[in-house]
């Protein structure tokens, strides 16, 4: 049985950013992981060891979350390489990470720019 465990809006203050005011300042970033499971065992055994943990994925955002970059293509590729690694065998089929960078700084009003990919 396949299921899909997202962890939404995960809200983190960082450091990314092209410009040296950004790795200075930091600014309020959003990250959506969505993860497609194999969770037949999880579903029969109601057992932790038996599931994709989830409190995992969130320490590994959080963790590649703190190591600056100028680009979010490389923080949204860290994080899907670190979730892929970590929990390949573990019933992972796939899934998508989003990262949001609040109120750019481009010169115009904008909610946030984000980048997107598959794990």
């Amino acid at each position: 049985m396949i299921s899909t465990i997202q962890l939404n809006q995960i809200q983190i203050y960082a450091y990314h950013g092209c410009y040296a005011e950004e790795q200075i300042v930091g600014n309020n970033f959003i990250v959506d992981v969505k993860l497609n499971v194999d969770t037949t065992i999880a579903a029969e055994t109601d057992n932790i060891k038996d599931a994709l943990n989830y409190v995992e994925v969130y320490d590994i955002v959080k963790q590649e979350m703190s190591i600056k970059s100028h680009l979010l293509e490389n923080v949204v590729a860290r994080i899907c390489k670190h979730i892929r690694t970590q929990f390949d065998g573990n019933g992972l089929v796939g899934g998508t990470v989003k990262v949001a960078k609040l109120a750019p700084p481009i010169g115009g009003q904008m909610e946030s720019v984000s980048v997107m990919m598959n794990i």
